[in-house]
């Protein structure tokens, strides 16, 4: 059996660009939401004359949907934030003549008005409405799986301590944003999601990639808790946090 040490070591030194969880198979489990993001993308995906994917990550879902469409939009574009990922997405997307620009996750979007008639988005830390709705066409929607509050809440007191404030209706506050900026939700559902982690390494590894859980995480700052967590996970078989899923789907009018 590992040890702690051994585990920790690990997971601090594994890569973690892009956005690929292949490394925690085994390790770690995520229930999925029952709507199916890279199918429902797919299937939109195979009636759009051109698509926008927003915070693409290193393109690798979007990329699996393009793949799993039954034809393929005119344009293919994509935003991404981080220069890592943004030189994965390029890759990644280069097979349907894809182009990604290099976008604040927060700023303008540079395309012209009225641009693609899908416009997608998973996981995204912020969504800037006013700019979705201006380069949507009439008729187009967006399609985004967003993360709600409360996700990962047990696994950040785990090294936080009590966190104030009650978790908010983060997909209702989406649709409210959505109808400001002009546009008609045609769909919200929201999904609470279990996870285990099976080993300590699989927790840093996790709050490595997903800076936002612990913004000033480091191995050494919470070296305690972590230690926690592992001998809990000796107790328990796995430590279990929950992830909060939302699906909108927002139309621009005709």
């Amino acid at each position: 059996m590992r040890t702690f040490e051994e585990l920790v070591a690990e997971g601090a030194a594994v890569p973690t660009e892009g956005w690929d969880f292949s490394w925690l198979v085994g390790r770690a489990t995520e229930e999925r939401p029952p709507w199916g993001w890279r199918g429902l993308l797919a299937d939109r995906l195979g009636s759009a004359l051109g698509s926008l994917d927003l915070q693409t990550g290193g393109g690798e879902v979007y990329a699996e949907a393009l793949t799993r469409a039954e034809r393929q939009p005119g344009r293919v574009a994509a935003t991404e934030s981080w220069p890592p990922n943004l030189a994965l997405a390029r890759r990644r997307l280069a097979e349907w003549g894809g182009e990604v620009a290099e976008v604040a996750d927060d700023g303008p979007l540079p395309f012209p008005d009225a641009t693609f008639d899908l416009v997608s988005s998973r996981h995204p830390t912020v969504q800037r409405w006013d700019e979705i709705a201006r380069v949507l066409a009439p008729g187009g929607s967006h399609l985004c799986q967003g993360i709600g509050s409360g996700t990962h809440r047990v696994l950040a007191e785990a090294l936080l301590g009590p966190l104030p404030g009650a978790d908010e209706p983060t997909g209702a506050l989406a649709a409210e944003a959505a109808r400001t900026a002009g546009l008609q939700v045609v769909d919200l559902r929201a999904w609470r999601c279990r996870v285990e982690f099976h080993d300590v390494g699989a927790v840093v590894h996790f709050l490595r990639k997903v800076v936002w859980t612990v913004p000033d995480f480091s191995v050494e700052r919470y070296r305690p808790q972590l230690a926690e967590v592992h001998r809990r996970i000796e107790r328990e078989g796995a430590f279990v946090s929950w992830s909060q899923r939302y699906l909108i789907e927002a139309r621009r009018p005709s």
